[in-house]
């Protein structure tokens, strides 16, 4: 899968992705367990490709890198990869790649039914209050998050 930089703000950076290459890898479908090993003669090798599995609607599909910390505590981090889905309905507490008043942010959403309240994931940041007053789209629903360790 290459990305392909579209566009950068000051907190999130855009990416889209071809989806056309085929690239399987091997995966462990039994899980590879945290705790006691398992014999290796348990091990059945198995193919996966990220594409088909994580880009469920991938017209609708695009990347975009994290800046910031405001969704740190819900392991969402600073230069993590998310995967977001454009075709998807905004639902409570969903986290989402929202557009206000001409800047973007990532924040979880919280509906009540006379406004819509982005809520940061890090207590040094103040929920943000939509109203109809905002400029306001939700530009997709964040479905991964890739973390490099």
């Amino acid at each position: 899968m290459k990305l392909k930089r579209i566009s950068k703000t000051s907190t999130l950076e855009f990416f889209t992705a071809s989806t056309e290459t085929v690239l399987e890898r091997p995966f462990i479908e039994e899980g590879v367990k945290a705790g006691f090993p398992s014999p290796a003669e348990d091990f059945t090798e198995v193919s996966i490709d990220l594409n088909l599995e994580l880009l469920k609607n991938p017209s609708s599909t695009f990347f975009c890198r994290v800046s910031g910390d405001s969704m740190h505590d819900i392991g969402i981090s600073d230069g993590d990869l998310l995967i977001v889905d454009k075709s998807l309905e905004p639902k409570n507490d969903k986290i989402a790649v929202c557009f206000i008043d001409g800047e973007f942010t990532l924040k979880k959403i919280k509906l009540d039914k006379d406004c819509c309240w982005l809520v940061p994931a890090n207590k040094n940041y103040k929920p943000i209050k939509v109203t109809d007053e905002n400029e306001f789209i939700v530009w997709g629903i964040v479905t991964y998050a890739i973390k490099s360790y």
